[in-house]
């Protein structure tokens, strides 16, 4: 009877659990319906619940040369990934001596670190525009990166400290007590532990500079155009199908980042075992 009850409970667990999973899916899914929907009507009025007339306008126009989407996506990746990059070297040290060392000031530099996110980011940015037009760094991609960096590096750090605030430094001191130098520690120890929260951060680091709108549009003075910008331009235009497209297009390297990123934020490859390997 014990037995029969352990197994009833697990099925209702195992039940309950995929609900769940099924219940997030729904709510993550759910809004990306309608976009789908809008980026191939051709004709939807209220109340009709579908278009009454399909199209595939919307994305020929997506893809002409003449809105210029496919500059817009590659300017917008690579602004991401300076950024991410860039992220990745301050972010990463910085949360190493957050986590990892006590320190007169470290609750003000934390209270620091998080202003950027706390201050409105169009007060911040107004702030250091007349800075960027005095250096060069306005309407250009690089001043855009850098700009970037204000609301991107505070999460990286934050989510460095946390994980290094979890790590055992002693695991260095024992591979270089074994031999190894300090690009094999880093390498083989340090890097495999801090693996799974080193990709969170970066795959927030990447979102959030690739949908940023205001800092793109204030500091790039709309020499920079990027995904946002023109989604934006077109749902205030009332293009919905384009706009339905363009927000298809501009969800999907979220999906791709996150599912490529998947197994490690599991922590199934978190391997200290590549300590063996020294």
């Amino acid at each position: 009877m014990t037995a029969v009850r352990e197994s009833a409970v697990m099925g209702r667990a195992g039940v309950g659990r995929w609900l769940g999973i099924a219940a997030l899916l729904t709510f993550l899914v759910l809004p990306l319906v309608p976009l789908v929907i809008w980026s191939v009507a051709f004709r939807w009025v209220y109340p009709d619940i579908l278009p009454s007339e399909y199209s595939g306008r919307a994305w020929s126009s997506v893809f002409s040369s003449t809105n210029d989407v496919l500059g817009a996506t590659i300017d917008t990746t690579l602004v991401a990934l300076v950024v991410t990059v860039l992220s990745v070297l301050i972010g990463v040290p910085a949360g190493r001596a957050l986590g990892l060392h006590e320190f007169r000031g470290k609750r003000l530099v934390e209270l620091l670190i998080l202003a950027p996110i706390i201050v409105p980011g169009l007060a911040v940015a107004l702030g250091i525009h007349t800075l960027f037009i005095r250096y060069g760094l306005a309407n250009s991609l690089v001043g855009v990166a850098i700009v970037h960096l204000i609301p991107t590096l505070p999460y990286m750090t934050l989510v460095m400290s946390g994980v290094f605030a979890n790590y055992d430094a002693d695991y260095e001191q024992q591979a270089r007590s074994l031999g190894a130098g300090v690009i094999a520690t880093q390498r083989y120890v340090t890097l495999p532990a801090i693996f799974p929260g080193l990709v969170v951060g970066a795959l927030f680091t990447f979102l959030i500079s690739w949908s940023q709108y205001v800092l793109t549009l204030l500091i790039g003075g709309g020499q920079v155009v990027t995904l946002p910008l023109l989604l934006f331009n077109f749902a205030r235009s009332g293009e919905n199908a384009i706009a339905g497209a363009l927000s298809v297009i501009f969800v999907v390297p979220g999906i791709i980042v996150l599912a490529l990123s998947n197994r490690y934020l599991a922590g199934e490859d978190a391997a200290v075992g590549g300590i063996g390997n020294l």
